[in-house]
């Protein structure tokens, strides 16, 4: 009889936690080891808008396509694009969509309640894999050592420590930055700005600069500064330990826009964040490395342009699960994977590096005003409709 695969995902992601998931479900254990120190140690991001055929196939494959409904936002799929004075350039109303909208932490919460308590090592940051000298892989953390694994899945996000075994490519600054802020209780406090924004997101680009504000759950809404810039210049900039001072900075980068546009950032909460856009080479692969795969922005981290990235790293995850559960090696399994992952990402991939290098230019208000036009009514939110 075989021994059971003692399988250990890098990471407590969308990704990670959505294949630990699928591999209980498929009738594998899996450990998770990720580096926060409990569920809600910080801000899990904006809001995500998950997709038929990827994001959502992974939770209807996991069981969890009704639980899910009921924390999805499908309210909250429109689009507005407005232009610099405010003037209303396009509108897509229509929540009717196959795109339903979810917080990051909602959908966290969700996969973690239908894992067994154990599933999750937290305050476990990965420091070095060790080989254990028979294929097996040891992971080695400040205060020891786990292991031997089978199989090592990195789900460690744009910077893992998983991807240097199999790749020696390292995420490239795309050139864009954003800066990320928050508004609270829009609802009752700010009604202007909650008109502005709509049931989705609004988008606003001119003079070289962008602005997006997303709908997210509980009245809050998250947004995002974005300038074409080199690394550095943001803090360089905007000084985060005086919030005032940031929001007085943002109202100036931004002189020329309507007031009522420039109301987001008179009204956002003292939480700001930087946000650099990195992204692996468009057709970014590796040689495969038994013991060892990637998942997510481990294995291909693009701009957030169309919000592809959680739902490749769902799919990957549905994939990955699928394949080791149907495959008589689970070796052979991990290697068709990958090189079918390969080839499924290149779309999405150069999509978003097409779109972070449309974003600012000179037309680039025009180009997405034509995007959104060519997509009304399909669900399609065009640039950043997921946050980083």
């Amino acid at each position: 009889m075989n021994k059971p695969l003692r399988i250990a995902i890098v990471g407590g992601g969308p990704g990670g936690l959505t294949l630990a998931r699928l591999l209980r479900v498929n009738g594998f254990a899996a450990t998770v080891f990720e580096r926060e120190a409990h569920a809600l140690q910080r801000p899990q991001g904006g809001t995500l808008d998950l997709h038929e055929g990827t994001g959502l196939l992974a939770l209807e494959r996991a069981g969890l396509a009704q639980a899910f409904g009921e924390i999805a936002r499908y309210e909250d799929q429109g689009t507005r694009l407005l232009d610099k004075a405010g003037r209303l350039l396009f509108e897509d109303a229509d929540c009717s969509g196959s795109r339903p909208e979810v917080d990051r932490t909602a959908l966290r919460g969700l996969l973690l309640e239908h894992l067994p308590a154990n599933t999750v090592r937290w305050g476990r940051a990965l420091r070095a894999l060790q080989p254990n000298g028979d294929g097996r892989w040891k992971l080695a953390f400040d205060d020891g050592v786990e292991g031997p694994f089978d199989l090592v899945v990195g789900a460690d996000g744009t910077w893992s420590r998983v991807r240097p075994l199999l790749s020696p490519y390292l995420p490239q600054h795309s050139g864009l930055c954003f800066v990320e802020f928050g508004i609270d209780d829009v609802d009752r406090r700010h009604p202007a700005l909650s008109h502005l924004v709509g049931r989705g997101k609004m988008s606003v680009e001119a003079d070289g600069k962008c602005i997006i504000a997303q709908r997210n759950g509980n009245a809050h809404i998250r947004g995002y500064a974005i300038f074409r810039v080199p690394l550095g210049w943001v803090q360089r900039r905007f000084d985060f330990d005086r919030p005032a001072s940031v929001r007085s900075a943002l109202v100036e980068e931004f002189a020329g826009f309507a007031d009522e546009i420039l109301d987001l950032f008179r009204a956002c909460n003292d939480s700001f964040a930087e946000r650099p856009i990195h992204a692996l080479p468009v057709g970014h692969h590796w040689t495969n490395r038994p013991g060892l795969t990637l998942i997510g922005d481990a294995a291909h981290v693009m701009s957030p342009f169309g919000g592809d990235g959680v739902n490749n790293a769902m799919c990957d995850a549905a994939e990955l699960a699928r394949l080791l559960a149907e495959h008589p090696q689970w070796t052979a399994a991990v290697a068709e994977y990958e090189m079918a992952m390969f080839e499924r990402i290149a779309e999405s991939a150069a999509g978003a590096a097409e779109a972070a290098a449309t974003l600012l230019s000179h037309d680039g208000q025009a180009l997405t005003l034509d995007l959104y036009r060519s997509h009304r009514g399909s669900g399609v939110q065009g640039p950043a409709a997921s946050g980083p």
